[in-house]
């Protein structure tokens, strides 16, 4: 484990919070499942520090859409990390808990995802919103 934050688009935390083993590739899948299952749901793993960045993250680092510290899909993505910095009280510089980021979205209206994660290829899988739910029942 590493005591560096890890450093988070806006629209990562529900990312993080539905990811169920799928990705763009097979490096980026699996740098997601070192950060999501090796840290944040890893046991004491609610203490893991975020930092809320406004360009490419460590997510992002593997992701064949990436483009130096932006990505091919700048429009789309700008628009996904600023309706998650809005709904969830985000903004580049924040640093919180992972426990701290689930809270906030267990205060997400339970149409949320219909609303900020519109444009979102993942939406329909129903996995980010399955996880939402799951959160919100404690589970």
């Amino acid at each position: 484990m590493t005591d560096q934050p890890i450093r988070f688009r806006p629209h990562h935390f529900l990312c993080a919070l539905g990811f169920e083993g799928k990705g763009y590739s097979a490096g980026f899948t699996q740098n997601m499942a070192g950060i999501v299952v090796g840290r944040l749901r890893a046991p004491g793993g609610g203490t893991t520090e975020i930092e809320v960045v406004g360009a490419a993250d460590d997510i992002c680092a593997p992701c064949p859409s990436r483009r130096g510290t932006g990505c091919e899909s700048a429009a789309r993505i700008g628009w996904l990390d600023a309706a998650h910095a809005q709904a969830l009280g985000l903004k580049p510089g924040t640093r919180l808990s992972w426990a701290e980021a689930q809270d906030r979205m267990k205060t997400l209206p339970d149409d949320a995802l219909q609303q900020i994660c519109t444009p979102c290829q993942w939406l329909a899988l129903g996995m980010c919103e399955a996880a939402l739910k799951r959160l919100k029942a404690g589970k």
